[in-house]
């Protein structure tokens, strides 16, 4: 696999959203690996000895305040880190039906806690936590399309 073929799959993961693509050509295979708020790596086994690949842009930027029409509850004061979705896809509260959900308004969540899952082409992604603070509103609904960037959450950092 050339290096050329590799930043194509780092681009086609960046573009379609997707966790993680792996692919194998004969005893050569790629890992590329996608994490919200976390280190992005590429990994590749000691065989081929490809150069790291370009790391990922952040999809989600660490902070920002609710806008007004954002649907905010009354209890928010503007200064809450938002959680926004990382992918197209399905979003979902709790890890199968019939589950409580991963959190409600008013649980306090450490950074890396699991907040939701967004289903995006069949793969269900963990969304988590990029702070540690108090859940303040909950800004989707359960089985709801979900686009790139919008609000999921209002988190009060502690």
């Amino acid at each position: 696999m050339s290096n050329e073929e590799i930043r194509e799959l780092v681009a086609l993961v960046i573009e379609s959203g997707v966790a993680e693509i792996e692919v194998q050509r004969g005893e050569n295979r790629v890992r590329i690996r996608r994490t919200v708020g976390h280190r992005h790596e590429v990994t590749v086994p000691g065989s081929m000895m490809a150069p790291p690949a370009t790391p990922m842009p952040d999809s989600i930027p660490p902070t920002a305040t609710i806008p007004p029409s954002a649907g905010a509850s009354p209890a928010t004061t503007g200064n809450e880190t938002i959680v926004k979705s990382p992918i197209v896809g399905t979003y979902y509260d709790a890890p199968k039906p019939g589950d409580p959900p991963f959190v409600k308004v008013g649980d306090f969540v450490e950074t890396g806690r699991v907040l939701c899952i967004i289903e995006s082409m069949k793969l269900m992604n963990e969304i988590e936590s990029e702070v540690a603070g108090t859940v303040v509103a909950k800004l989707m609904e359960n089985g709801r399309p979900v686009e790139y960037g919008e609000a999921l959450f209002a988190i009060r950092p502690r």
